[in-house]
C-alpha cells in the first residue's frame, strides 16, 4: 500500500457523505470539549488541524476564538471545510491542502501552538519513512512549548482481539455503519455503509500504540501521554480510541 492511498479513496461523493458520518451532534457530546481543555491546559491559541476532513473541528475550535488554520491532503476535504465554515458563519485563518510530509515546506517554522492530526488519520501512512518524514515536519512547524495530538484506532484490541466498537464518539450518524472487512497485521480495510446502500472503503495502517508512541519520542516529541477515548484512566483492551499527546521542547 502507498501512504497516498486515502487520496484515492475519498472520492467527492465519498466526501459529501462524511458529515452523515461523523454526526456532528453526537461527536461533539462525545469529546465533551476534550480538546479545548487541551489546548487551554498547555495555554494554545493558535491552532493547525492538519486532518481537517470537513472541518468539524476546525469549525466548532474557529467558533471559540481559537486561530485556527485547516489542512488536509485531500483536496476535496479541504473545500468541503471552507464550505461547512461558509454556511456556520465562520472564520479559518487558513484553509490549504497539504502532505503532511511537506508541512514544514508550506508553513514557517515554529508558526503554531498546537497541531491536531484526528480522525484516525495518522493511519493513512504506510511508509515507515512517510510516518518518520511527517513528525520530523509537524515538530518543525509547532513553537517550543507547543503540542501535538494525534488520535488513532485502538489497533491494539483490533489486531489481537477482533473488532468491536460502542459507536460512542466516533463515526456515530445515524444509520451509517463503519467496520473492517479486512484485518492483517500490515493492512485493516474499513467499509462505510449507508442507509441508501452505498458503500465506500477506507485503506489503513494499524498502528499499536507502543510503536506510535515510540515514533513521536524519536522524532523528538517529549512529555508523551496517552488517554483511552478522551480519558485519563483507561483499560487499554476496551477503549475504541487512542490520543497521543506529545510537546515540543522548549530548547
Amino acid at each position: 500500500m502507498e501512504s497516498e492511498t486515502y487520496q484515492r479513496e475519498y472520492t467527492d461523493d465519498f466526501v459529501n457523505r462524511w458529515d452523515k458520518l461523523i454526526g456532528w451532534e453526537g461527536r461533539a457530546k462525545g469529546e465533551d470539549g476534550f480538546f479545548e481543555g487541551l489546548l487551554d491546559q498547555y495555554n494554545c491559541k493558535s491552532v493547525a488541524d492538519i486532518a481537517t476532513g470537513t472541518g468539524f473541528h476546525a469549525v466548532i475550535l474557529a467558533d471559540q476564538g481559537y486561530e485556527v488554520t485547516a489542512a488536509d491532503g485531500a483536496e476535496a476535504m479541504v473545500e468541503k471545510t471552507k464550505e461547512n465554515a461558509r454556511q456556520m458563519d465562520v472564520t479559518l485563518k487558513d484553509a490549504k491542502t497539504v502532505d503532511w510530509r511537506e508541512l514544514d515546506k508550506v508553513f514557517a517554522h515554529n508558526s503554531f501552538d498546537s497541531l491536531l492530526c484526528l480522525g484516525n488519520a495518522f493511519t493513512h501512512l504506510f511508509d515507515e519513512d512517510d510516518r518518520r518524514r511527517s513528525l520530523e515536519a509537524m515538530l518543525n512547524v509547532l513553537k517550543p512549548g507547543g503540542i501535538a495530538v494525534i488520535d488513532h484506532r485502538n489497533y491494539d484490541k483490533i489486531l489481537d482481539h477482533g473488532y468491536d466498537s460502542k459507536h460512542q464518539y466516533y463515526y456515530v450518524g445515524s444509520g451509517v455503519d463503519a467496520r473492517p472487512v479486512i484485518i492483517q497485521d500490515d493492512m485493516v480495510r474499513f467499509e462505510y455503509s449507508y442507509p441508501d446502500g452505498n458503500k465506500f472503503h477506507l485503506t489503513m495502517f494499524p498502528l499499536r500504540q507502543s510503536y506510535m508512541r515510540s515514533l513521536m519520542d524519536e522524532a523528538g516529541f517529549t512529555e508523551l501521554h496517552s488517554y483511552g477515548d478522551f480519558e485519563k484512566k483507561y483499560d487499554p483492551e476496551n477503549v475504541d480510541f487512542l490520543q497521543v499527546v506529545g510537546r515540543k521542547p522548549r530548547h
